[in-house]
């Protein structure tokens, strides 16, 4: 067990001493919001680099690929060899690495030296992702690591719905490089930031280290991880082909489509704030629900255009809070201490939940069509609930503990 001290309190300030502490917490957004952009950026920029670099888009679109894969291969070996050093050290050697790979896409013209910076950015994202959530929770008290942890992941959500769009128009009026600089001098800007706003804590001692595969036993947290896995086997299986599925269903206006579910999901994260650290259980259970209430709406009456748009705004609301819930279920299990390793294995879960479905949302549309696409997801969404429903003792308590 890690003797590192966890932070139980912000300092006091003007508006009380309980109050959050919006500088670290917003840093650590911000970040979020940088790893996300440097993966998802060029699936907007696909005819640009492809001109730039001299290559096909389907070679571009495969810059995505290399950082997803070196995210989802790093996460668990990278945060368990970084362990034992101090929290914030780690932080600015991810951003560190994250600006120098977006520098180096942004200079380079040559398609194998952008693959070379797209490994790194990769890297640099998966050991960001295992560590971010939970550095989030040990800056506040327990009884408000939900919101922190809200706070944290919003970052993703602006990077989906405002910045790839953004970065987009930025990179069609200046350039697909300027796309790049900007977020390798954002990354810098990020280091100042942690250095004047993000306290460090100290890394586990390997003297009192806990083994990884004790953590990955600790009591509740397969069913955390199952929970993620099925709920996002599910959403990627219709939402990789919610395009197709609204021009099947008649819709002309699938960019509305995407829209609307990016803008509701802000509002997800914000009601799984306010009530993650009073209701976490209960609001878990409603966002699944509700989720699972959408894929049979879709199934049976997507083809209404009313029914469509009202539908798809509340499943973004509703997966919008759902990673946050089940965040803090997550660091409520593992404790802040392990929050890093137990997250590490999460952001795998996580992975693996958005390639197989993927996969799978591709397979049912070859063979079945757009129309079959709700009804693959509403079984495992139905699942995820079961499971959140049967945890009362263990990962979801109707009682929550956390530590």
């Amino acid at each position: 067990m890690s003797t590192a001290p966890v932070a139980h309190t912000a300092a006091p300030t003007a508006t009380g001493p309980t109050a959050l502490p919006l500088g670290g917490l917003l840093t650590l957004a911000a970040t979020a919001f940088t790893a996300a952009l440097t993966e998802l950026l060029p699936a907007g920029l696909l005819p640009d680099m492809g001109g730039g670099l001299g290559v096909s888009e389907g070679r571009v679109g495969f810059l995505v690929t290399l950082y997803a894969a070196a995210s989802f291969l790093s996460a668990i070996p990278l945060t368990a060899l970084l362990r034992g050093l101090p929290r914030r050290t780690v932080l600015i050697g991810a951003l560190t690495g994250l600006a120098l790979a977006d520098a180096v896409t942004a200079l380079s013209s040559s398609y194998g030296l952008t693959c070379a910076a797209r490994l790194l950015a990769g890297a640099m994202g998966g050991t960001l992702w295992a560590m971010l959530a939970g550095y989030g929770a040990r800056l506040v008290p327990a009884e408000r690591r939900g919101r922190a942890i809200a706070i944290v992941l919003a970052g993703i959500t602006v990077a989906l719905s405002l910045g790839v769009p953004l970065g987009t128009a930025l990179a069609g009026t200046v350039g697909w490089r300027a796309g790049f600089a900007a977020l390798a001098v954002l990354a810098a800007l990020l280091i100042l930031s942690a250095l004047r706003y993000v306290p460090d804590f100290p890394g586990e001692p390997s003297a009192g280290r806990t083994p990884l595969r004790r953590i990955a036993a600790l009591p509740g947290l397969r069913t955390v991880l199952s929970v993620t896995l099925l709920l996002l086997l599910g959403h990627q299986a219709m939402y990789t082909f919610l395009v197709p599925f609204a021009e099947h269903a008649g819709f002309g206006r699938a960019s509305l489509v995407l829209f609307v579910f990016g803008a509701a999901t802000v509002g997800g994260i914000w009601l799984a704030g306010a009530l993650a650290d009073r209701r976490l259980r209960a609001a878990l259970l409603g966002a699944l629900g509700l989720i699972a209430v959408v894929m049979a709406a879709l199934g049976a009456l997507g083809r209404v255009p009313a029914v469509l748009v009202v539908a798809v705004a509340l499943w973004g609301a509703a997966f919008g809070g759902a990673p946050t819930l089940i965040q803090t279920a997550l660091v409520d299990v593992s404790g802040p201490e392990h929050a890093d390793v137990a997250t590490s294995l999460q952001a795998t879960v996580y992975n693996v939940g958005i390639a197989a479905g993927s996969l799978t949302g591709g397979v049912v549309l070859e063979n079945a069509g757009a129309g079959a696409l709700p009804w693959t997801a509403l079984p495992l969404v139905i699942g995820a609930v079961l499971v959140v429903w049967t945890a009362r003792t263990r990962g979801f308590p109707v009682r929550r503990r956390v530590r």
